[in-house]
């Protein structure tokens, strides 16, 4: 008799989460600022992460960032496990922060914010190189570009931009960087009704291109605006994780305070 044939309804292989968190831990001292999250993020996602503070929200991200090492638990990227070790190290796997003081350098150009530790050169002579600001300004056109924000003078000092242009600029870098997953925390903190409009519409961009987002943010309204999934953390624990679709931002501050679903 020959061998049964393997049905056309078995299901495929399922794409590992682009991030996986499992059981992470952190203590400082006496405090443990992280029981056992479980988390992850698919390629693609904007995956928000809420919660009052001390909840354990700066804690993760430093995690993940490679700034803090976790006391117990794994990190697997793309089902492949790895230890971070330092921002750095996330770099080179591919993720990228991005802090509410943005890490800019306000007096120099746009362009130089954007390559600063990865400047582009080229030869001038035999053993010397030299910096190659004609194609860095060019570069940093085109990464604007990929956000869908023109501003024609990349030799403009950061100090004279806008907040949203400066978060621009800040994303452009870790577009620079080959970021595949970009944090935000708080981005829209201290920016005015248009400007955080703006970055919301970065979001939109980076996750249209490709590009994964976990976003930090206490702006319930915003968070259901822009994410489709969201992670409330409290007192270090992960309390739900659900998708945003059918939220509304009172919603999500009721399940933020209380960790359950607001009742209609």
């Amino acid at each position: 008799m020959p061998p049964t044939s393997t049905s056309s309804s078995s299901s495929a292989p399922t794409r590992a989460p682009l991030v996986r968190l499992t059981g992470i831990r952190k203590r400082y001292g006496a405090v443990e600022a992280l029981t056992g999250v479980d988390l992850h993020v698919d390629a693609g996602e904007v995956l928000a992460i809420c919660g009052d503070n001390g909840a354990g929200k700066s804690t993760l991200i430093r995690v993940v960032s490679g700034a803090h090492e976790p006391d117990a638990g794994a990190i697997e990227i793309e089902g492949r496990a790895v230890r971070l070790g330092s921002p750095q190290g996330a770099l080179q796997a591919g993720i990228a922060t991005i802090y509410q003081d943005l890490a800019l350098a306000p007096r120099q150009p746009i362009w130089q914010n954007i390559f600063i530790g990865a400047e582009l050169t080229r030869p001038l002579v035999p053993g010397l190189r030299i910096l190659d600001k004609r194609r860095m300004r060019a570069e940093a056109k085109r990464y604007l570009a990929r956000l869908n924000v023109t501003i024609d003078d990349v030799d403009r000092p950061v100090e004279t931009l806008s907040g949203g242009q400066r978060q621009a600029v800040a994303i452009a870098r870790a577009l620079r960087w080959n970021a595949r997953l970009v944090i935000m925390d708080e981005p829209t903190a201290a920016l005015g009704v248009a400007e955080s409009r703006q970055v919301l519409d970065l979001i939109r961009e980076l996750a249209r291109g490709g590009t994964t987002v976990i976003l930090i943010s206490h702006n319930m309204g915003e968070v259901v605006d822009v994410a489709s999934r969201v992670a409330v953390l409290k007192s270090g624990r992960k309390i739900a994780d659900r998708p945003t679709a059918g939220l509304t931002g009172d919603d999500l501050a009721h399940l933020v305070m209380t960790g359950q679903p607001a009742r209609h």
